[in-house]
């Protein structure tokens, strides 16, 4: 019996073989990998993942679709699936604190959450191959004064080299989506690009000036920082949320008090 996707579960099953081939040759796994798919779903990557000998881990949170992973995959020794929530879970736990690959089709509801989840375990994923809304990808992609800018693009690019590879219409997923997906490459930087103390500093100076899109920084950051340490910091406070740059977020999570989170 054919599974029916589930909404509350944000599934929209892959299913044009040209685009799977297309982001398995993008991944271009290793039999010496170590693979975590997230949302495997129907297994329209795992299947190709699979051939490529690498050992996999199936991460799916439908427990319908984990009794049919189970049994399609039962007489494969290299493929473990755990029924958990993604977001909850503790991934260097579930692969051996091993260096890790990441792949999903991830549901778009959850997307955002779940990359920054994963971001704190950056020393040990090697790269990400992510399917999200288009949208969400050219939001972690986004520079400085685009109208994408935010949040998301400052918290990933501290994190992570970002690479939009291609787009993927609706018509290749059964639900048929409201909206165009996009398949992003993360490799997780070894040193971040700039100094900010740490990232749990930046986060919060990053939450603030995003929480007033419209005002300028001397009213967005005063509860965090006053005008006087935003000048210190050599920023105009002036300026919006938007206007600045990676290092000069950075600067400003140096001048936070040392009682700051």
């Amino acid at each position: 019996m054919r599974h029916k996707a589930r909404k509350r579960f944000g599934q929209n099953f892959l299913h044009d073989h040209q685009v799977i081939d297309r982001i398995i040759a993008s991944i271009a796994p290793r039999s010496s990998d170590l693979l975590v798919e997230i949302g495997p779903g129907q297994a329209a990557l795992t299947r190709p993942l699979l051939d490529s000998g690498a050992e996999l881990h199936l991460i799916e949170l439908d427990r319908d679709l984990v009794a049919k992973l189970e049994e399609q995959f039962a007489g494969n020794s290299n493929i473990t699936i755990h029924s958990c929530d993604a977001l909850k879970a503790n991934l260097p736990e579930l692969t051996g604190h091993r260096p890790f690959r990441l792949i999903g089709n991830l549901p778009y509801n959850i997307s955002t959450p779940l990359i920054f989840h994963i971001l704190q375990w950056s020393d040990l994923v090697v790269d990400m191959h992510f399917m999200l809304q288009k949208e969400v990808v050219d939001r972690m992609a986004a520079a400085p004064g685009s109208r994408t800018y935010g949040r998301l693009s400052v918290m990933t690019q501290f994190r992570a080299d970002v690479r939009p590879l291609f787009d993927v219409l609706p018509e290749s997923f059964s639900p048929v989506p409201k909206v165009c997906s996009s398949i992003v490459r993360l490799q997780p930087l070894k040193e971040p690009p700039a100094d900010a103390g740490s990232f749990e500093r930046l986060a919060k100076v990053v939450t603030a000036a995003f929480s007033m899109r419209r005002k300028t920084l001397r009213n967005s950051l005063s509860s965090v920082l006053s005008e006087e340490q935003i000048i210190e910091a050599g920023i105009d406070p002036g300026q919006r949320a938007e206007q600045l740059d990676l290092s000069q977020f950075a600067a400003l999570a140096r001048s936070l008090p040392n009682d700051a989170n």
